[in-house]
């Protein structure tokens, strides 16, 4: 069987949890599932006018916050039952590895790996401020999809080593953050352990939720962090694992999601729309309503107008934001639209989430300006991708770290089956 035929055929085994009637929601009018299989909601599944009509129909029928949170908790529970995790697992206590700190300009960087599943490793890079606070503030940072180190750039055009994200991730360390910049799964340092095939199926998406919520606790764990100011800040593909970990992790205290949330558009990855999260027998979300489902928490939704989020502000941020009035929080959803760019995460980007993040965690945001009061990343060290491994000849990974994708998969079966009755 394929890696990802495993995947469908556990899934297959789990039986839905029943439902309030009152909770359950399905608009009019879907289409057919895409590709037949089973809910799958792939790409530009609803037209630009089916997206638009289905948010229309969604605030028609949830008028108040009380029918909101049903619904809300109904999706939560039906998400999780698509990824495999209902109930959730026991998350024991995390085995790490963190190597190699560099000092830079007000903040310093390190290589860290979490084990999130027995012999799996999370890889990512640490960025931590000059002087922390003991009460301080994190982000869990979440890059998109790139090419492959073999292309045009190499490894300093993928993943988490791209000078975006670096700058990004620094930037928010030197107003006062801990940062965690993870790569996603088959990605850096893991195309060395399970290779890029762990990323193109369907147990992506199920396997970067965990790893989500096993980097939250990390974070959670560290002494300088305070548990309640956890953020997340993710560029498209990484806005859709934001979206989904926000809805269902209220540990996250703010998110910003950066070219990603559409009416129309779900996600052409398969960790981003490889599992029946979007849909059921009973419930449909699209990604304005898992956005929605951070409410009252501070959320951020930058959109432009290259891509298919250019309809935000006429389309999802009022959804959205009126989604937050009847949770009397619509002053904490904002939305930064930026008509003549495109599907990057360029500099006005960033400033937008620098801003943003900047008030939610009460980050000293003078750290990074200039002397004429505006934003800077002057102050950023670029480092080198061989720097910024977690494993090489000098930090080898772990023994019975995990070696190719169907050994990742085994180890992600085995905490979902144990969970399930």
């Amino acid at each position: 069987m394929t890696f990802s035929g495993k995947v469908y055929a556990l899934l297959a085994g789990l039986a839905l949890a029943a439902t309030p009637a009152a909770a359950a929601w399905i608009p009019a009018g879907l289409p057919d599932a895409d590709g037949g299989d089973g809910y799958l909601c792939r790409r530009a599944f609803l037209t630009e006018e089916e997206g638009a009509r289905v948010l229309g129909d969604a605030l028609q029928a949830f008028p108040d916050d009380g029918r909101w949170c049903d619904y809300a908790a109904h999706v939560r529970q039906r998400v999780l039952e698509a990824m495999g995790f209902s109930p959730l697992p026991d998350r024991p206590e995390l085995s790490t590895v963190v190597h190699s700190r560099r000092t830079h300009n007000g903040y310093s960087v390190e290589n860290v790996a979490v084990e999130t599943l027995p012999g799996y490793w999370m890889t990512g890079n640490l960025y931590r401020p000059a002087d922390p606070r003991a009460d301080g503030a994190a982000v869990l940072h979440l890059h998109g999809h790139t090419p492959g180190p073999d292309g045009a750039g190499g490894w300093s055009r993928h993943g988490r080593f791209r000078e975006e994200y670096q700058y990004s991730a620094a930037t928010l360390a030197r107003m006062g953050a801990v940062v965690l910049s993870v790569d996603m799964a088959g990605y850096g340092d893991q195309l060395k352990l399970v290779g890029a095939e762990a990323h193109r199926t369907p147990a992506s998406m199920a396997l970067q939720f965990w790893n989500g919520l096993r980097a939250i606790d990390f974070l959670a764990d560290l002494r300088e962090v305070d548990p309640a100011r956890i953020a997340v800040a993710g560029f498209s593909g990484g806005a859709t694992q934001g979206l989904l970990l926000t809805a269902l992790d209220e540990r996250v205290a703010a998110q910003a999601s950066v070219a990603m949330v559409s009416a129309h558009f779900f996600g052409g990855c398969p960790c981003e729309s490889g599992l029946p999260v979007h849909r059921s027998a009973d419930h449909f979300a699209s990604n304005p309503v898992f956005a929605a489902m951070a409410a009252p928490r501070p959320l951020l939704l930058v959109s432009v107008g290259g891509d298919w989020t250019k309809n935000t502000p006429q389309v999802e941020y009022p959804f959205v934001r009126g989604i937050y009035r009847r949770m009397e929080a619509a002053d904490r959803a904002g939305n930064i639209h930026l008509p003549d760019e495109g599907h990057d995460f360029g500099p006005s980007k960033r400033q937008a989430v620098y801003a943003f993040l900047g008030a939610a965690l009460e980050l000293d945001a003078e750290a990074v300006f200039n002397e004429a009061g505006e934003w800077t990343e002057a102050g950023v060290t670029l480092e080198a991708p061989p720097a910024m491994r977690v494993f090489n000849e000098e930090h080898p990974a772990p023994e019975g770290a995990v070696g190719d994708p169907d050994a990742a998969l085994a180890r992600l079966l085995l905490t979902q089956t144990t969970s399930i009755p």
